[in-house]
């Protein structure tokens, strides 16, 4: 059984780094304060919102306990007005600087979203569908990301960019084949960090699955 702690800092932790993530694109395409606010908060809470509908949790705990939402929306405000320091403004614009905090912020948010996906499979019974339980794991941590660059018309990551989905993917298998054997903390932790480590290592060496050519 996992500790309540653990998996309500995992929450915490993956609401906040995606809705900061969702914020920065937000402020990279020049959004308004509630247009950034709005794609913190839906990057945050959407994959949460495809996981719940999917195993019939309706309405989504996002509109159930909405203390999510507004820790969703604080960071995304925060993000908002640290940028608006000109000096800070102008590092943030500045496309490498900005891709390494996004890339962080959405990698710790992928890696943390991902582990509680599979748990909320492994404690609502659905642990014997394995299928099941990866899907959910998967979606929960990219479901937020995919509405986020589907909102501001860009093909979402996980068609095209860094081993992301894959990334995902590794850690929910982890997860999934690790929590009985050990510790559930201890899978929980290192699987999310795996998925931040794949994640941040495809990045910076350029990870790829072999593209389309047309």
């Amino acid at each position: 059984m996992i500790n309540t702690n653990l998996l309500f800092a995992m929450e915490l932790i993956g609401t906040a780094a995606f809705s900061c993530s969702g914020a920065l694109a937000g402020i990279r395409k020049r959004l308004d304060l509630f247009g950034v606010i709005v794609l913190g908060v839906i990057t945050a809470t959407g994959g949460g919102m495809f996981r719940d509908i999917l195993i019939g949790n309706i309405p989504p705990a996002l509109f159930r306990k909405p203390f999510y939402v507004v820790i969703a929306l604080l960071s995304a405000v925060a993000i908002f007005f640290t940028v608006q320091s000109k000096r800070l403004l102008k590092t943030f614009i500045q496309l490498e600087r900005y891709n390494q905090i996004y890339n962080l912020l959405d990698a710790i948010g992928l890696g943390a979203f991902t582990v509680v996906g599979v748990d909320t499979a492994v404690t609502t019974d659905n642990s014997s569908y394995f299928f099941l339980t990866i899907f959910l794991g998967v979606i929960t941590g990219v479901g937020g990301g995919l509405l986020r660059d589907i909102m501001i018309r860009e093909i979402p990551s996980i068609l095209k960019e860094n081993i992301y989905a894959c990334a995902s993917l590794a850690g929910a298998l982890l997860y999934a084949l690790t929590y009985q054997i050990i510790v559930p903390d201890i899978a929980m932790i290192l699987s999310a960090l795996a998925v931040i480590a794949i994640r941040l290592l495809a990045r910076k060496y350029d990870w790829n699955l072999p593209l389309g050519t047309g």
